[in-house]
């Protein structure tokens, strides 16, 4: 199973590298592919260029055998629909089995998604939460109605090809990337958050 792990990485940082292999450990999964948004359909545009996104992604990666980058947003026009990414990525893996992975927030937002319920068709969903959130998950009432059938133990969701969702425990930092370029140009240390090869970048290429 290979995990789908979208953002804009405006930029990557520690946050996203260590949900994401939180996420790989506890699902053993083949690995995590990091897809840059192209056009975020609810979200301002990114600072960064798509390029400068595309290549901290791979700096930040670099050394880490679970992780891949895949740009196909950055190659399509026009806003990047997830479920269009997922239909692109299943006609290429063929019957690899797909895990898009998700914070809360993004999951309760689900419903706003565009064609959001053909993902079940698609892929399985791992929805990240905080390991302090025990007991009922907080989630969008009207979302859990009706989802609530799909609901699985992490265990159980390798055996399902797609339509499956679980909630997995992540390790969650307090950092974010609107953080990183405020302190960035307030010109206070940001080195602690993020890989030196993403600050490298930063610095050469006056990104932020």
């Amino acid at each position: 199973m290979i995990g789908i792990f979208g953002g804009t990485f405006d930029p990557i940082h520690y946050g996203h590298l260590r949900t994401a292999l939180d996420v790989q450990q506890c699902l053993s999964l083949d690995e995590v592919r990091f897809i840059p948004c192209g056009e975020p359909p609810h979200r301002n545009k990114p600072v960064a260029e798509p390029l400068q996104r595309l290549a901290m992604v791979r700096a930040a990666i670099a050394g880490q055998k679970e992780f891949t980058v895949d740009d196909r947003e950055l190659q399509r026009e026009g806003p990047s629909y997830m479920v269009d990414t997922l239909t692109s990525l299943k006609h290429d893996l063929k019957t690899e089995s797909l895990c898009l992975i998700l914070g809360m927030d993004a999951f309760n937002g689900l419903e706003q998604w565009h064609q959001w319920q053909q993902i079940f068709e698609l892929a399985n969903i791992a929805v990240m939460k905080r390991p302090a959130e025990t007991g009922q998950i907080e989630m969008n009432k009207n979302l859990m109605l009706q989802v609530k059938d799909r609901i699985v133990e992490v265990t159980d969701l390798q055996k399902k090809q797609n339509g499956g969702i679980c909630f997995v425990s992540v390790t969650q930092l307090d950092i974010s990337a609107t953080m990183i370029r405020q302190q960035w140009q307030q010109g206070k240390d940001i080195h602690l958050f993020l890989p030196e090869s993403v600050l490298t970048l930063i610095q050469q290429q006056n990104i932020y």
